[in-house]
């Protein structure tokens, strides 16, 4: 069964959760991103405001409880020719509050990583524009 593409960009949020100076990177088990690891995070639903949105979903794909800081920047995913949608994620930069990583079935690993290490993690594909963005909310975390 095939499903049709949206004819509009999806609004999307994602999540920089910070613990112990570690944030936290997850890898997608389906498309669109199958094999690389990101953010939590996924699509806003009608209605749903951002931070909404973002703690739902966190919860949802990772079980864990954030505080959300602010805006770390936004990132436009345009169509590939292999048929990914086109989307407009809004990254915000939070905290870990409480509970530990329990992975729905859209992800199939987790890792705790320092950010200063994303530049050697060379065996981990990665989504593009991820160290900009971890690296703008790391600013907004700094006192």
């Amino acid at each position: 069964m095939t499903t049709a593409q949206p004819s509009r960009a999806q609004l999307a949020v994602s999540a920089a959760i910070f613990r112990d100076g570690k944030v936290l990177l997850v890898r997608r088990a389906r498309s669109p991103a199958k094999g690389f690891y990101s953010l939590p995070g996924g699509r806003v639903e009608f209605g749903e405001s951002l931070h909404t949105a973002l703690t739902r979903e966190v919860d949802e794909e990772t079980g864990l409880a954030i505080e959300i800081v602010g805006l770390a920047g936004w990132r436009e995913v345009l169509p590939s020719a292999g048929g990914s949608g086109h989307y407009l994620i809004m990254s915000f930069a939070a905290r870990w509050v409480a509970r530990e990583p329990s992975l729905n079935d859209e992800l199939d690993d987790f890792r705790w990583v320092r950010p200063e290490e994303l530049g050697t993690l060379g065996e981990l594909r990665m989504t593009g524009g991820l160290a900009e963005v971890i690296e703008a909310a790391q600013r907004l975390l700094r006192p």
